[in-house]
């Protein structure tokens, strides 16, 4: 990669012979570095080390659970939110200014338009060029992080809301391009990057998508370890409400799907972001 102050982070648990997104990365084309994230409460740190050696770094949960708020009195900390939050000081300890916080069960890269700005689905196979680019453009905005899409986006295809055309989407899910330099806080037990978004973007903090390319990873609950005990656990109403505790004039429940409906989060956009007044409406 040109940005070789860049590190991809791959933020794991429990599952070290499954650590999908790693080989993902090297087949699409990145061939930068890579880190693997796992924590102090972790039983198998001890084969994430010998088949990663070097690349694994391991933080301490119960010191990250002091820097932010988790949304709860619970205890069980099978989350991934205490990984998100360390890989900033992770990050700087290693001299790596930007980075990209990843899960460990990615698929695919794919890219969602073509040249023509047209809808088309490929595979990628140049990483190093994308990662490259979104760090660029990243340096050129405010922004605190930007996401890329999910493959859900898409549902829809040419015709879903991600597929129409090329624009940017207030939300910020699942992979984080983010930078040392500007620091902030993930928040919430369970569904943190929707409560981080949302609530951060109340106060004026910027989060958004862009659609250009996605992510596929591995369907929700499927590869055991990781977060999957917790959800399965804890069910889809108690992660979904996290984010109406942490954003209430913005986020409701409500049923999501066509036929199959699951009770989902629900955002009003409108509610959640701050907006620029056009200039006639100042008061002199």
């Amino acid at each position: 990669m040109r940005n070789n102050d860049f590190a991809a982070f791959i933020m794991t648990h429990g599952r070290a012979d499954r650590v999908y997104t790693y080989n993902t990365l090297r087949k699409s084309g990145y061939t930068g570095k890579i880190y693997i994230v796992i924590d102090d409460e972790d039983k198998t740190a001890d084969e994430y080390r010998k088949r990663f050696g070097d690349e694994v770094v391991m933080f301490s949960k119960a010191e990250a659970e002091k820097t932010f708020d988790v949304g709860d009195n619970f205890s069980d900390r099978r989350t991934v939110v205490f990984a998100r939050n360390a890989v900033f000081e992770i990050a700087k300890n290693l001299g790596i200014k930007y980075f990209v916080e990843l899960d460990d069960d990615y698929e695919q890269f794919r890219f969602k338009f073509d040249g023509n700005l047209l809808y088309k689905d490929k595979n990628i196979k140049s990483l190093d060029r994308i990662f490259d680019a979104i760090v660029d453009f990243y340096k050129k905005t405010p922004a605190k992080a930007i996401a890329i899409a999910q493959g859900g986006d898409f549902v829809g295809g040419a015709a879903g809301s991600f597929g129409k055309q090329i624009k940017l989407h207030r939300k910020a899910m699942n992979a984080f391009f983010c930078s040392t330099d500007r620091p902030f806080k993930f928040s919430s037990r369970i569904n943190e990057d929707v409560v981080t978004y949302t609530s951060n973007a109340s106060r004026g903090d910027l989060f958004f998508t862009i659609p250009n390319v996605m992510l596929n990873q591995k369907s929700t609950q499927s590869n055991a370890g990781g977060m999957t005990d917790i959800y399965l656990d804890l069910g889809t109403y108690p992660k979904s409400f996290y984010s109406v505790i942490f954003c209430p004039s913005a986020i409701k429940i409500a049923l999501m799907g066509q036929t199959s409906k699951r009770i989902h989060h629900k955002v009003k956009y409108n509610h959640c972001c701050p907006k620029i007044l056009n200039e006639k409406y100042r008061k002199e």
